[in-house]
């Protein structure tokens, strides 16, 4: 989708999820757009040409992660968001930073493996019915003919039944098509789940070494069949998705996987600015800028071992982001900051920026509480004035307490809504909230002081 799209068209797209920040939205258009023109480029210049990584600077709960994570969706690219505070330095128990890269792979694999299942559902559709067909009509058992047995040889109307084992396994399937079998049970030959006892000692930091010693024991021992009794309704799904695995092919899904990640993958790099302090000597952080340093091969580009080969991260785009209230960017180590050259400040949201939230994107709130209420047939209706106050009142709590951005709006239509939630089996099938509504159930929020279970 993205070879068509420019920049402006970028942008657009993601004004349809995204209110206000178009500073960021022009600076992850132009990276994803660079990332087409890359692919244009002669080979021995396309090497050359490295993704120009940003740093997102704002306050909680304004958008960085959700621009990212529309943006990555928008390419059809592998994207995977993390905390750099969950990560340590080698050496420290905890996660290194080439499972980052790791993870992405992984999520890429799935994703090929999806695309490729959609190519062949088809196939695997009809190859399931049949297999379903003989489990609801087994085959007649083998017969020996007579001449084979130096007999002589009778008449036989073995073509005849034959003739009528075909006329009712269609009579069969135009029911099976047809929904009335869904019901019935079957039994069905399942590949029984192993489990090694040994991946009780696995722990955090050690995935590669669970994922080798899994592998390991998978082909030690053959895999072990069951038989269970199943619905045909479940068994046309277990089906369907044993014949799709069967039509894949796992060696182009992997080789298409691993150049996904390294030609369009996206890592989103959260909480930066927990780990942007200097070492302070001793105690829980002491190893923050030790973080920092592994992160950097991984930005730089280097070459990680997965399950399922060699990934170079030299051209995977890295979008970090960070409140960078405490510390600020120039904490970061200066090898790091260069491998980061722009950067954009995303604005706190406003009192009109939350009434757009409110009533404009495609997933905005007001459309979300409306459709969710409808599936119990309450029609529920929002004045003008009423998205007014429960716009100034986020505002306000914001302003007063901690500032989490739009998420506030969660917790005060959470509020709002909650009577009407509760009662919708048998409340009133037409709701209309207004102004005096919304100040009656939200008025306790800005007169307590103490605001603590309110915060989400």
């Amino acid at each position: 989708m993205t070879d068509t799209l420019t920049p402006k068209e970028i942008v657009k797209e993601l004004d349809k999820y995204i209110i206000s920040q178009d500073e960021a939205k022009k600076s992850v258009a132009i990276a994803l757009r660079n990332r087409w023109r890359r692919q244009k480029l002669a080979p021995e210049l396309r090497d050359e040409v490295v993704p120009k990584n940003i740093i997102m600077i704002g306050p909680t709960g304004v958008g960085k992660t959700e621009i990212a994570r529309r943006l990555a969706r928008l390419a059809q690219a592998p994207f995977i968001k993390v905390e750099a505070s969950k990560y340590t330095e080698v050496g420290y128990v905890g996660r290194d930073v080439e499972s980052m890269v790791r993870d992405l792979a992984d999520l890429a694999v799935n994703m090929i493996k999806n695309e490729k299942a959609e190519g062949v559902k088809n196939k695997a559709k009809e190859l399931a019915e049949e297999r379903l067909l003989d489990l609801l009509f087994p085959s007649a058992p083998m017969q020996v003919s007579p001449d084979s047995m130096g007999l002589e040889t009778l008449p036989s109307d073995s073509e005849e039944e034959e003739a009528q084992r075909e006329r009712t396994r269609e009579k069969l399937r135009k029911k099976l098509r047809a929904g009335v079998l869904e019901k019935r049970l079957v039994e069905l030959e399942v590949r029984d789940k192993f489990v090694p006892l040994v991946e009780i000692f696995s722990s955090s930091g050690m995935e590669e070494m669970d994922v080798n010693i899994n592998e390991m024991f998978g082909k030690m021992f053959p895999q072990r069949m069951k038989k269970r009794k199943v619905t045909v309704g479940e068994a046309r799904r277990i089906l369907n998705q044993e014949e799709a695995q069967k039509l894949i092919n796992m060696d182009e899904v992997i080789a298409e996987a691993i150049s996904r990640v390294e030609n369009s993958g996206i890592i989103f790099l959260d909480e930066l600015d927990k780990i942007a302090g200097r070492e302070q000597g001793t105690g829980p952080d002491v190893s923050r800028e030790g973080v920092q340093r592994d992160i950097l091969p991984m930005v730089e580009g280097t070459t990680v071992a997965t399950r399922y080969g060699m990934v170079k991260t030299d051209h995977i785009l890295f979008i970090a982001a960070g409140a960078f209230h405490i510390s600020k960017p120039s904490d970061l180590i200066p090898e790091l900051q260069g491998r980061f050259p722009i950067r954009v400040e995303l604005q706190s949201l406003s009192q009109e920026d939350f009434k757009k939230i409110l009533t404009q994107p495609r997933n905005a709130l007001i459309k979300q509480y409306t459709a969710l209420l409808e599936t119990e047939s309450i029609k529920i209706k929002f004045t003008r004035e009423a998205i007014d106050e429960i716009a100034s009142i986020a505002s306000i709590v914001n302003s007063r307490m901690e500032n989490i951005g739009a998420r506030r709006l969660y917790t005060i239509m959470e509020k709002l809504i909650e009577d009407i939630s509760f009662n919708a089996p048998d409340g009133p099938r037409k709701v209309t909230i207004g102004a005096k509504y919304v100040k009656n159930r939200l008025s306790a929020i800005i007169k307590d002081q103490d605001l603590s279970k309110y915060i989400l």
